[in-house]
């Protein structure tokens, strides 16, 4: 089939994706998971890790570009991770915590209501690696930045990751050493998209490394196809020395090279 088919763009579920990945030799455009993370900094603004985490964990769970799992540095613990479980609880989140941060739940007494108990759990590895799909939420505290850095680039997919942050040297930083297809600061990871992007219509998403990397719209999969006018050039005719050309390399607008020539 890769004689008649360029490319393959699935979108659906993770075993439907992977099963497809690993099944042909047509290039695949897409991504298998969509393991997004968000990382509350040392300086993180309480107001917007709030308002970035529930929006990229609530506005639509199921999405590929959800936050599924949430680092929180050890310094932030009381002062920013606490308002924010709290409002995830409120908002229907179920928060699956390693014991630093069910630690840090049980000592603020957000969750003495039964039902609001029911919301929390204590995380395993696995969650650290799962795409809920859900309003579900993993959490592990981190005491640095790079060590943040570390557990996405091990644990996520390469699709979305956050910091929530006010310091530039940290932000620029995260945004240098995590390798996912989009790296934001003090932003809900729920904007990775084409059409939020200005693509137009979405075709898919792609976590590769080429052709298309991130959200993709028909320009992001245009492939190039290379017309040269000559008029008995040879490669030879050009260089250093005497009698040889040289290239300028001047870009040609495409209105000038539709009057000249017939395609």
């Amino acid at each position: 089939m890769d004689r008649y088919v360029d490319i393959v763009i699935p979108r659906g579920s993770n075993s439907l994706v992977r099963h497809i990945q690993n099944n042909t030799r047509i290039p695949v455009l897409g991504h298998a998971d969509g393991i997004c993370s968000t990382y509350l900094d040392t300086s993180a603004d309480l107001g917007k890790a709030v308002h970035t985490v529930v929006d990229a964990k609530t506005h639509y769970p199921a999405a590929c570009n959800s936050t599924e799992t949430l680092l929180v540095n050890s310094a932030v613990l009381e002062s920013v991770f606490v308002p924010v479980a709290t409002a995830l609880l409120k908002a229907g989140v179920r928060i699956h915590a390693d014991s630093r941060s069910l630690k840090a739940i049980e000592n603020a007494g957000i969750a003495k209501d039964p039902s609001v108990a029911a919301q929390v759990s204590a995380a395993t590895d696995k969650d650290f690696g799962h795409e809920f799909t859900d309003l579900d939420i993993a959490v592990r505290v981190v005491d640095s930045l790079d060590e943040a850095i570390d557990h996405i680039n091990s644990h996520g997919s390469k699709h979305t990751d956050a910091i929530i942050t006010e310091d530039r040297a940290s932000a620029e930083w995260f945004m240098r050493r995590v390798d996912a297809a989009g790296v934001y600061w003090n932003a809900s990871t729920r904007f990775a998209d084409g059409f939020r992007y200005g693509f137009g219509a979405e075709i898919g998403v792609s976590t590769n490394k080429t052709h298309a990397r991130g959200p993709a719209g028909l320009e992001g999969l245009t492939i190039y196809k290379y017309y040269l006018f000559g008029n008995g050039q040879g490669a030879v005719d050009y260089g250093v020395g005497e009698g040889k050309h040289s290239f300028l390399h001047e870009d040609i607008p495409l209105d000038n090279v539709r009057d000249k020539f017939v395609l």
